[in-house]
């Protein structure tokens, strides 16, 4: 959790006096270059480049190990880079001011509040913290507490909660004095399905109403809800589109889904315009991946009935998003494998040529 800083610097007829930085609507409200982070001869974020515009939900994903929370520590200044440009919100992290600290919210991934306070008593502490007066502070303790349905729960202090609780918690808090720009680690981790999809129309509905959000996610199938999806594998970025867009990564293209009347030899369909793949998994059912499905479609259901045969069923097939994470990460492995074979071997040649 983010909590602003004591004012270290002005005061003027009493009040505290801090600098604020003017941002550009235009400009993204995350931005980062070349960002870098190792742990001594570990890379856990390798070069990484990307935008974040106002009023959209990044997600990111990836396996364990990736780079994902290390990613977030930075861009909350909770962790240093090594090297790369960053700037959230018009400042590096590092340098937040407090009014700037005032605009974020921080649901990290361990339960960081305090295990002898009440759930209520948390919310209302850390809203405190953010300047929230009464009776406004007691509104927006109330709203969270129901709205991560800890309402039942409010009087039990932190500590007697189940680490599902504690996450709703955490949440509400990261929530409390409505942030601008969200980070969250995994926020649905150890919440139950509907709990989950309740959360994700909160984070809808504060984007709809111009918030920002990062959110990290070991839940592939939550990057449906996001704008735009990072994929993160072995410290890199290794995709980053809509979610939709990252099925034709992933899969070459669009993806028809055709079952015939008799066995076919779908080979058959690979020379069509338009047809880059065919994939037949029994003699009566295959995919064909083309550039585009509604141009591609009839050219194939023609070319069936030429042969003689007849289309029983054809749709365009959607992968889920676990599919099309899995595919990704394979292809970015396969990529590494091959670049690793040709440096061995240019390194073999280079070897030879010495000898020589």
């Amino acid at each position: 959790m983010l909590l602003p800083e004591r004012c270290p610097r002005h005061f003027r007829h009493g009040t505290c006096q801090t600098r604020r930085t003017v941002l550009d609507p235009a400009h993204p409200i995350v931005a980062m270059e070349g960002l870098t982070r190792r742990y001594d001869d570990t890379v856990a974020i390798d070069h990484v480049t990307l935008e974040v515009p106002r009023g959209t939900i990044l997600g990111i994903i990836g396996p364990s190990g990736s780079g994902k929370t290390t990613l977030i520590r930075m861009l909350t200044g909770t962790l240093e880079p090594s090297e790369g440009k960053l700037s959230v919100l018009g400042q590096h992290p590092r340098r937040f001011t407090r009014h700037t600290r005032e605009k974020l919210g921080y649901m990290p991934q361990h339960f960081v509040l305090y295990e002898e306070l009440t759930a209520t008593e948390n919310l209302s502490f850390v809203a405190a913290l953010f300047g929230l007066l009464w009776p406004k502070r007691g509104r927006r303790v109330k709203e969270m507490l129901r709205l991560v349905e800890l309402w039942e729960a409010r009087d039990r202090r932190a500590r007697q909660l189940s680490g599902g609780m504690q996450r709703r918690l955490e949440l509400a808090c990261a929530l409390v004095h409505d942030p601008l720009l969200l980070f969250v680690d995994e926020p649905t981790a150890g919440l139950d399905p509907i709990l989950r999809t309740k959360v994700w129309a909160e984070f809808r509905r504060l984007r709809d109403v111009g918030r920002t959000l990062v959110v990290t996610t070991q839940v592939v199938g939550e990057a449906e809800y996001c704008d735009r999806v990072a994929v993160l594998s072995k410290a890199r970025v290794i995709a980053l589109a809509p979610p939709e867009e990252l099925r034709r990564m992933a899969l070459g293209g669009d993806v028809i889904e055709i079952t015939t009347a008799q066995a076919l030899d779908a080979t058959r369909l690979e020379n069509l315009p338009g047809v880059r793949a065919v994939h037949q998994d029994t003699p009566r059912h295959f995919l064909v991946v083309a550039a585009d499905a509604a141009t591609a479609t009839p050219r194939v259901v023609q070319e069936i009935h030429a042969i003689g045969d007849e289309v029983v069923a054809s749709s365009e097939y959607r992968p889920s998003f676990d599919e099309v994470f899995t595919a990704l990460i394979s292809q970015a492995d396969g990529a590494d494998a091959d670049q690793a074979e040709e440096e061995d071997r240019g390194s073999r040649r280079r070897h030879a040529a010495r000898a020589a």
